[in-house]
């Protein structure tokens, strides 16, 4: 029987800030990543120091790992539109930050961008995305290399490596089948379930720290509080969002339905047609007060 677990919203925010911790983050990021990672310290946003001056305070953890790379993590319960730019001016935002008076562009820190999202974000079927920047000829179709000085320069043979990186990870999106070690982890972070014997870096140590049944009273209380307000707010969104395509629909279907009626289409036809009732149908034909 698997035992209930705390979510990675909770974990992030209480427990993987600890030291003692780090492992565990260190292993999701190692899994995500494809590379060992090491986190060297918990940095905190200077954004988070001046809240109403600055839209961007939602940043859950930003970490410095061995390569001196600054690591963004959000979790986002809920849709915004806008997000794409969000992400966008908050790596801006931790260059910014992190860059001193008179410092050579060359030593900007690399900023890798990781959010997990629990909402239906753009078109697309995968539940990992992964975002860089490269520079392609528009008459050759190329792609833009670093030559020998600049290797040497910024320590990497890809362009790509010296601009921010982003990852999106959409939760829904994966079908609980978990075919490797990183998928281990996104069952987790999807379903809060750690098989028996896993296989993912952090997952074992995770699954020993993050028991709920080793919280104190008092701690099960505010965290079954937090998840009941987290569910709440998720239902809300996603109330709103299927009412919302409901009458959008059906808005449409009248529309269809008032041009079929001045085609001269039958209103049994115009019903057949829409979906809508026949005597919705029927209503439209009556003169309007």
């Amino acid at each position: 029987m698997q035992r209930k677990l705390i979510s990675f919203d909770w974990a992030i925010k209480r427990i993987l800030r600890s030291k003692a911790n780090f492992d565990i983050l260190e292993g999701f990021l190692s899994e995500l990543l494809k590379e060992d990672i090491k986190i060297i310290e918990i940095l905190e946003s200077e954004s988070n120091q001046d809240i109403l001056s600055d839209k961007f305070n939602r940043l859950d953890l930003k970490v410095k790992n061995q390569n001196d790379e600054i690591i963004l993590i959000e979790i986002q319960y809920s849709s915004e539109l806008d997000y794409l730019q969000r992400i966008l001016y908050a790596s801006s935002k931790a260059i910014t930050e992190h860059m001193k008076e008179g410092m050579a562009y060359s030593k900007i820190s690399k900023v890798i961008s990781i959010s997990i999202l629990y909402f239906d974000f753009g078109d697309g079927d995968d539940y990992i995305y992964k975002g860089t920047t490269n520079f392609i000829g528009i008459h050759n179709n190329t792609k833009l290399q670093l030559n020998e000085k600049q290797k040497e320069l910024y320590k990497t043979n890809k362009v790509e490596k010296i601009y921010p990186e982003y990852y999106l990870i959409k939760v829904r999106n994966f079908d609980d089948n978990a075919k490797d070690t990183l998928d281990e982890w996104i069952n987790f972070l999807k379903n809060e379930t750690i098989p028996d014997n896993p296989k993912a870096k952090g997952l074992l140590k995770a699954s020993q720290e993050l028991d709920y049944l080793k919280m104190s009273k008092e701690e099960r209380l505010i965290y079954d509080k937090h998840e009941k307000d987290r569910h709440h707010e998720a239902s809300i969104y996603e109330s709103t969002y299927v009412i919302g395509k409901i009458e959008g629909k059906k808005e449409n279907s009248v529309e269809i339905a008032l041009k079929s009626l001045k085609k001269g289409l039958d209103i049994e036809m115009v019903a057949d047609i829409t979906g809508l009732s026949i005597e919705e149908v029927a209503n439209l034909t009556k003169p309007r007060s």
